[in-house]
């Protein structure tokens, strides 16, 4: 007999499951319990696993949490990884790294090397995150591990140990961690490197080809050929993930003004559109053992995109075509359709809907994702001076927007999703509590422990601070080796020190 009943929290992320690879994705991708890790996300896809969010937006805009000023000028965007968020800006000539606490206070803040003189002013990379370390390379060529609760140097190296050769608007790329490697393209004698991510020593060097521009690699795996993909001054390159040798190449927009844009790939083909009037190129994937050819598919200029980048979704292709938005097939480059929406910007997927943000006032969309069209259901604006060059963050249910030195965080997840109505008694476990029997390990291990976080975490939002605490503490104890239970063990310092 139902004597009463209880609310409990629950996202429905939790229903959905922990974070799962999307199409193409790295199979090592960080766990859920590390957020936003990383540049454009946990695949370097744009894509976020985040559910239960908004489907319209408020006049004004969703809730805003916090709002941190004087990070210092850049066009970085955020990583969250950790129980922390990190972001580079540029001060005192200095390039500067910043982590950021989920109340937006900041834990530290501090100049890592010099800041490059070459123009426009700011920072350029996104921190990477990786298992207690950030990874940042600075746009005069210096690519350096430091830790991530204390900002310390572990080690650098200089681009030009390889030959690489600063391109005009400076070293722009996202440090790629792919298993014990990060990985980044000097573009010189040895156009992509491998280094140790522990210790910043060479593991391999590819081949010469071309010159970097400003773009950040992909790392996918397609028919059990692991692939590190990048774009260059003069067009696509393939690399073999564990041996760096070239696989493939495809010339384009040799020469271009800048290329910019990280390639996207999807069942097979990758697809990389650039600005200044070029358009876009797909090419398909074909594999022989460990041999790769990439054969074009199609070129377009029914999207031309400066930096704003693109998602891959459902077979179509979403993203900046030069004053607005547009949407292709991705195995035919027919356009779908093209709207101006907030114009020129960057964007990021979650839960259904597409997150847009203009490079002029600061002004953010939210529109459904759809082949059919494109209809903005909100629209608001931040403050800052310049191009808002930063691409939108959305992970944990809080949007990030970064606009020249400010770095805002607003709550999008939708309030009629976050409660649910169970009876009592309540389970003896939670609800997302692995089998007893089963013993899970190494990835479903992750999954699985990552899923008790998400649901400690819906608890504090009830609150049940005391239910959220005890699945903390027993993450940290059972799962000590997880990615989760270092989160676990931050947020249980966290909750400790405001009480």
């Amino acid at each position: 007999m139902i004597t009463k009943t209880r609310l409990l929290v629950m996202f429905a992320v939790l229903a959905a499951g922990p974070l799962m690879a999307r199409r193409g994705a790295d199979p090592t991708a960080a766990s859920a319990a590390d957020g936003w890790p990383a540049w454009r996300g946990p695949n370097r896809d744009g894509q976020s696993p985040d559910k239960g969010l908004l489907k319209t937006w408020p006049e004004g805009g969703p809730k805003r949490l916090w709002e941190l000023s004087s990070i210092g000028v850049g066009f970085s965007s955020v990583s969250v990884g950790g129980g922390l968020i990190y972001t580079s800006g540029h001060k005192n000539r200095q390039l500067y790294v910043t982590a950021i606490d989920m109340n937006g206070k900041v834990k530290w803040s501090k100049g890592v090397t010099a800041a490059t003189s070459k123009g426009p002013a700011g920072s350029r990379a996104t921190p990477t995150y990786d298992n207690g370390n950030l990874y940042l390379e600075a746009g005069t060529g210096v690519v350096g591990c430091y830790d991530a609760k204390t900002g310390q140097e572990k080690w650098t190296r200089k681009f030009s140990e390889f030959g690489g050769r600063m391109p005009g608007w400076a070293f722009s790329e996202s440090v790629l961690i792919v298993g014990d490697l990060a990985v980044v393209s000097p573009g010189g004698k040895s156009f992509m490197v491998a280094l140790n991510k522990a210790t910043g020593k060479t593991v391999w060097e590819s081949e010469a080809w071309g010159s970097a521009h400003y773009c950040s690699p992909i790392h996918v795996v397609y028919k059990n050929v692991p692939m590190l993909i990048n774009g260059a001054r003069d067009g696509l390159v393939g690399v073999h993930a564990k041996t760096g040798k070239i696989l493939w190449s495809k010339k384009f927009a040799t020469g271009n003004t800048a290329n910019v844009p990280t390639p996207a790939f999807s069942d097979g083909y990758v697809f990389w559109s650039v600005g200044y009037g070029k358009g876009g190129i797909c090419v398909k994937l074909e594999v022989s053992g460990q041999d790769v050819t990439a054969t074009e598919a199609w070129r377009t200029k029914d999207m031309v995109c400066h930096h704003g980048g693109f998602v891959i979704l459902d077979g179509y292709i979403y993203g900046n075509h030069s004053g607005g938005w547009a949407c292709l097939d991705l195995k035919t480059g027919r356009k779908q359709w093209y709207e101006k929406g907030v114009g020129k910007g960057s964007l990021c997927y979650a839960d259904g809907m597409l997150y847009v943000f203009g490079e002029k006032g600061g002004k953010a969309g939210l529109a459904e994702l759809s082949s059919t069209g494109f209809k903005l259901s909100g629209t608001f604006s931040v403050k800052g001076k310049g191009p808002s060059w930063a691409h939108p963050v959305v992970t944990g249910g809080r949007l990030y927007l970064r606009y020249d030195d400010n770095l805002y965080c607003f709550d999008v997840k939708d309030p009629t999703k976050v409660v649910a109505v169970i009876t009592d008694p309540a389970p003896a476990t939670p609800v997302v509590a692995a089998d007893p029997t089963a013993k899970p390990t190494g990835a479903d291990l992750e999954k699985r422990v990552a899923g008790k976080l998400q649901l400690a975490e819906a608890y504090l939002r009830i609150p049940k601070n005391d239910k959220a605490v005890a699945i903390l503490k027993t993450i940290v104890a059972d799962f000590p080796d997880t990615a989760a239970a270092k989160t676990a063990a931050a947020r249980l310092k966290e909750l400790s020190g405001s009480k």
